[in-house]
């Protein structure tokens, strides 16, 4: 693979996949970017309203390009644009209604009666073809230049919880369960649907797929989540939500977990169980990050087999080193350091750690 922005793109790619596969070739990959000296501003818009400043693909297209080509890509950030139409787009595809705010957007509940009402997948739904347009133009700007991502779909039970809310969703636990397993096993087969006309995209053009969280695999990979997990107990999960999500790890052919908060530690257990599952991100809430803190939870995860995303604090990098094995470990960031020096001084110790 050759990118323009990233000389070195193919090395990056050999050491995501060797993440992957809980291996190091050289090192583990460090996704750290730098400043462009000299880059040209990124160009900016003003809008009457959010709506149209979401739905402005065009421009939005224009500024990521411009945005990507302002920085350096020396370790194993790729340049990736991010065709984003907010976190519950899916939902939005399946009926929900939208709105959109200045960094994000939200969906309105559709099933109000489960007796009465259905969600169903809408391929010619406006929003699914203009991020097929999205995806398109990025992809055209992109060629040979930078890489193009899936978009953030979030699918199973956080598309339960748009389409009746987390509250009700809640009561439906208690009260509907088998409501609950019968949607997720309905609205499977469309979010596979919808994910593969996206992905293939993507592979046609040449390019890894990667989401949200921008870890590369060449083929089918993404981030399974449930943020509504945290509002229910480990029984419930593990009844009702965590056969979906060994199905959808079992569809991809990489997947990392998305665990959000300290709400959803209890059902660690449960997820490092499900066995195609390859790596778990653990996110703590604001203001609790670093490695030491959570030094524990990330020895969990590594006893069971599966691979890490870890946002470092550089001042933990010995830390990390004495306490973890650096195969399946993936340094999303590198906290605390902004001088190129520093960053090459870091990523040279983590060469070291064996």
């Amino acid at each position: 693979m050759e990118l323009s922005l990233m000389p070195d793109a193919q090395r990056a790619l050999d050491r995501h996949e060797a993440f992957w596969n809980r291996a190091v070739i050289d090192r583990v990959p460090v996704a750290v970017t730098l400043p462009r000296p000299g880059a040209a501003p990124v160009p900016t818009r003003s809008y009457a309203d959010y709506q149209q400043q979401w739905l402005d693909i065009d421009f939005r297209a224009e500024q990521m390009e411009a945005q990507l080509s302002s920085c350096l890509y020396p370790y194993d950030a790729f340049p990736v644009a991010f065709p984003n139409l907010g976190p519950e787009i899916f939902s939005a595809w399946c009926g929900c209604g939208y709105r959109y705010g200045a960094t994000t957007t939200w969906s309105e509940p559709c099933v109000l009666d489960p007796d009465t009402d259905t969600a169903r997948l809408d391929m010619k739904h406006p929003l699914f073809i203009l991020l097929m347009r999205f995806t398109d133009l990025l992809l055209e700007r992109g060629r040979g230049k930078f890489i193009t991502s899936l978009t953030d779909f979030h699918p199973g039970g956080d598309h339960l919880a748009a389409l009746r809310d987390p509250q009700q969703l809640c009561i439906d636990v208690l009260e509907r369960p088998e409501w609950i397993r019968q949607a997720l096993i309905d609205s499977e087969a469309e979010y596979y649907a919808a994910y593969g006309a996206f992905a293939s995209k993507i592979l046609a053009a040449g390019l890894p797929i990667m989401g949200w969280l921008p870890i590369a695999h060449m083929g089918a990979c993404y981030i399974p989540s449930n943020d509504f997990s945290c509002m229910i107990s480990p029984r419930q999960f593990e009844e009702l939500f965590l056969p979906g999500i060994r199905r959808e790890c079992r569809f991809y052919e990489r997947s990392i977990y998305h665990l959000d908060g300290p709400g959803a530690l209890k059902h660690l257990d449960a997820i490092l169980e499900i066995p195609e599952l390859d790596a778990v991100q653990w996110v703590p809430t604001e203001g609790t990050e670093g490695f030491c803190r959570w030094r524990e939870v990330y020895q969990k995860i590594q006893r069971a087999g599966k691979g890490l995303w870890i946002r470092l604090p550089a001042k933990e990098i010995d830390d990390i080193m004495s306490s973890l094995r650096p195969e399946g470990v993936f340094i999303a960031q590198l906290i605390g350091l902004t001088d190129p020096d520093d960053i090459a001084a870091a990523v040279a110790r983590l060469s070291h750690w064996k």
